[in-house]
């Protein structure tokens, strides 16, 4: 209403500066609506920034541990793979030594 009657002009009824009030309240209400709805957007999309960093700082540290477990099985292979070359060889040498 401040604003209304500072604004006021000669000749003017209350009437119509209690309608010019209402539009300013009507205006400033509007204008406080917009921007709660633009800090609840701002803040919708640092969380889901936020978010998507948690998820990439997360994906590179499952990806190592697949491979860690590929080079383990390949790993687990050797001992195997050493065991039966060595009783080849044995077999082959006590072969062979007999004669």
């Amino acid at each position: 209403m401040q604003v209304a009657k500072a604004t006021q002009k000669p000749g003017q009824t209350k009437e119509q500066t209690k309608l010019i009030a209402q539009g300013i309240e009507k205006g400033i209400a509007e204008y406080k609506k917009r921007q709660k709805q633009k800090s609840r957007d701002a803040d919708k999309l640092k969380k889901q920034n936020l978010k998507k960093k948690q998820q990439q700082l997360s994906t590179p540290d499952n990806t190592p541990s697949a491979q860690d477990n590929v080079s383990t099985a390949k790993s687990n292979r050797l001992p195997w793979v050493l065991l039966v070359i060595s009783w080849v060889g044995f077999i082959a040498y006590t072969l062979l030594t007999s004669h």
